[in-house]
Parts: C-alpha cells; sequence; structure tokens
C-alpha cells in the first residue's frame, strides 16, 4: 500500500471516530428550549387537539407555515370544531380555501370531515391504519397526526425531515428514490416515549436551522453525528433527480362585465383540476391553443355567440400561473353587456363587489386584476 493510500485510509478512520450515533435526547433536549410557537402547536405539557392537529397538517401540505397561519385561524373561527366543517356546504369551504391553492385539499378536507362523523362518531381516529383510509390522508399525514395528536410512536418525514436525515447519514440516493430509505433511518430514530415532540422537534430543526441554504451547523444538537457536516457537504444534501418542467399550456379567459356592476363566472366540474372552484369562461387550455381562434370559446348568450352581438377587445399582456404540473398563460378579453343581459346556461351573474367572496382560485384572482383593474 503506498503512503498516500495509507494516509488516506487513517484520515477516513478518524472521520468515522469522530461521528456520534444521534440520540434522540439531544434533540429533545435542544426542542424543549427553541421550540417554535405555533397557532395549531399545544403549549408544553398540554394534549394536542386532534381537530386541530389534522387541519394544520392538511393545510401545510406544500404551503408555507407563514401562508397557512391565517386561513388557519379563519377556518378555526368559522368552524371552531370537525362537526361543524362538516356540516358546511363544499362551496363555503372553497371559498374559504380559496387563494391556499392545491384546491383538492379544500374538498378533501370537507370529505374527510364527513367521513370522521359518518364513520367514527366525529372523533379523528388514533391509528395510522385507520388515518389512511380518510379521504386526503395519505403515509405522512397520517404519521403526523398519529404522532402530534395522541403520541403513538408514528413516524412523519415532510420536506424538512427528509433533508435532516439525508445530511445526517449522507443518503447518496437522490430524491424521490431515496424516500424509502430516508423513511427507515428515521424510524429507526423515533423513540417510543414523545414521538410526537420527536417529530416536530425534527420539522423545527429543518426550518430553524437544518436549512436548504446556510444550514447553522454550529447551532444543531446533532452537529457531532452528521456525516455530511463533518464532509464539509452539508448543503450538497439531499441529493434530486432534477425535475422534468411541463409544457405550457395556452388559452383565453372572457371577462364579461354588465352594466348594472355584474361580473359573468362559472363554477368548474368538482373533479380535476380546480374542482369546484369559480371562475370567469375560459377556452381549453392546450400547448397547440391557437390565439386567431380565441373568440371561438368565448360564452354564449342565447343561440347566438356573444362576439357577434358584443365587440370584445382583448387586452394587452399575458395572464400567467404556474401550476405543479404545467405552466399556463392566457390572453384575456373584456365585453360590455346590457344590464339585465341573462346568465348563459352553466354561468351566473356575480356582482363585482362580491367577487372577493367567491371561491375563486389564485389564476382567476389574476385575471380579474388584469380585466378589471381598480380605478
Amino acid at each position: 500500500m503506498t503512503l498516500a493510500a495509507k494516509t488516506a485510509g487513517r484520515q477516513r478512520g478518524k472521520r468515522r471516530a469522530a461521528i456520534s450515533s444521534p440520540q434522540p435526547t439531544d434533540l429533545l433536549a435542544w426542542y424543549d428550549r427553541h421550540r417554535r410557537v405555533l397557532p395549531w402547536r399545544a403549549p408544553p405539557g398540554r394534549r394536542a387537539d386532534p381537530y386541530h392537529v389534522w387541519l394544520s397538517e392538511i393545510m401545510l401540505q406544500q404551503t408555507t407555515v407563514k401562508t397557512v397561519g391565517p386561513y388557519y385561524a379563519r377556518f378555526l373561527a368559522r368552524w371552531p370544531d370537525l362537526a361543524m366543517l362538516a356540516a358546511a356546504p363544499l362551496d363555503d369551504v372553497l371559498k374559504a380555501w380559496a387563494g391556499l391553492g392545491y384546491y383538492a385539499r379544500a374538498r378533501n378536507l370537507h370529505a374527510c370531515a364527513r367521513a370522521v362523523v359518518e364513520r367514527h362518531g366525529g372523533k379523528i381516529p388514533q391509528s395510522e391504519p385507520e388515518l389512511r383510509d380518510l379521504p386526503g390522508i395519505g403515509a405522512y399525514t397520517a404519521a403526523a397526526v398519529a404522532a402530534i395528536a395522541f403520541d403513538a410512536p408514528a413516524t412523519p418525514v415532510d420536506g424538512n425531515i427528509e433533508r435532516v436525515i439525508a445530511r445526517l447519514y449522507a443518503v447518496t440516493t437522490p430524491l424521490p428514490a431515496a424516500k424509502p430509505e430516508i423513511s427507515r433511518l428515521a424510524q429507526a430514530l423515533t423513540p417510543q416515549n414523545r414521538a410526537g415532540d420527536f417529530a416536530q422537534a425534527m420539522m423545527d430543526l429543518g426550518a430553524a436551522i437544518c436549512t436548504p441554504k446556510n444550514p447553522a451547523c454550529a447551532l444543531c444538537p446533532w452537529n457531532q453525528s452528521c456525516t455530511a457536516r463533518l464532509r464539509g457537504e452539508a448543503e450538497a444534501y439531499p441529493y434530486r433527480t432534477p425535475k422534468r418542467e411541463g409544457v405550457l399550456r395556452r388559452g383565453a379567459a372572457f371577462v364579461a362585465r354588465r352594466a348594472d356592476g355584474f361580473v359573468l363566472v362559472r363554477t368548474r366540474p368538482t373533479k380535476g383540476l380546480l374542482g369546484g372552484m369559480t371562475e370567469v369562461p375560459t377556452s381549453e387550455w392546450s400547448k397547440d391553443f391557437d390565439e386567431n381562434r380565441a373568440l371561438d370559446g368565448a360564452p354564449v348568450f342565447g343561440k347566438a355567440k356573444l362576439p357577434k352581438q358584443i365587440a370584445w377587445r382583448r387586452v394587452a399582456g399575458l395572464v400567467r400561473h404556474v401550476f405543479t404540473h404545467f405552466p399556463l398563460e392566457l390572453s384575456v378579453h373584456v365585453a360590455d353587456v346590457p344590464a339585465r343581459t341573462p346568465a348563459p346556461k352553466g354561468t351566473r351573474w356575480v356582482a363585482r363587489g362580491e367577487l372577493a367572496g367567491e371561491a375563486l382560485p389564485s389564476v382567476m384572482r389574476k385575471v380579474v386584476a388584469h380585466a378589471l383593474p381598480r380605478d
């Protein structure tokens, strides 16, 4: 063996010797001192409310804590318990959710509340299998509710926890393929006692210390156990497979404004993208959309297409929006119609001042703002 090889081997041995096993007690001690104060989190020594935990976890899927806070507060003020949420009309829930995005969550939230009332007497079940059997609850949410609300020895793995585990053990398999490996490693760390606190501690560690950029490794309670840190490669983890960008879709949106101050809208089909939400009429969204034929998709008043009766004018510019799987560009067309004009089949008139209370998704709010800027 060469001198260089022997030296390299000794250095690897020193690195291995310097790495200590991560201890859950170290993380829990850090959490007891530095835990975040969150509106849905029970204070130290208090039992978490399962309804609060479930509601927050559904809202937090793919959404930041900062964004969720005001929505969570409004939902609790309007529906203080699960039974009241279950009894609410779906349209009211969608309106309250408008702007939060990923609208299937709102539909599943409402369906789940009703299922809990019908199947479990209004009490959220404690076991992961029963939780996973409810609408809108997958492996992560079931584990989070079981651990945080009931202190069951479950292991939720969100984006923050994935990052902590990937760095702690220097997991080189790229995400998403690494998810099973990361989940196994996280489960092996989960203690039998204080499982709920441990899950929240892992989340807080990822959010406050083990951040995607510039992690504060010197402050981490596991900094002597983190393989990536000891290699000087913390920011390189987790490895990720590059995302494939979705194909651009294009279309046209039609904002018909009645002389007495009403705007034409319709409700999207319950299933599918933006299901059950409110929108202004639009053409189909497709990759081969032809702007020269945009008016073919305009709303129909009676037996004649509105463009033959009313002059549509295209608003300069485009409305751009990015969904999870594709980006979208919409041209916007505006027309003024006489007062008391009947709404075409499948549409309805809404007073412009009441649009804010409609279940308009973000893309439609952009369209309305683009078409009808306030003076």
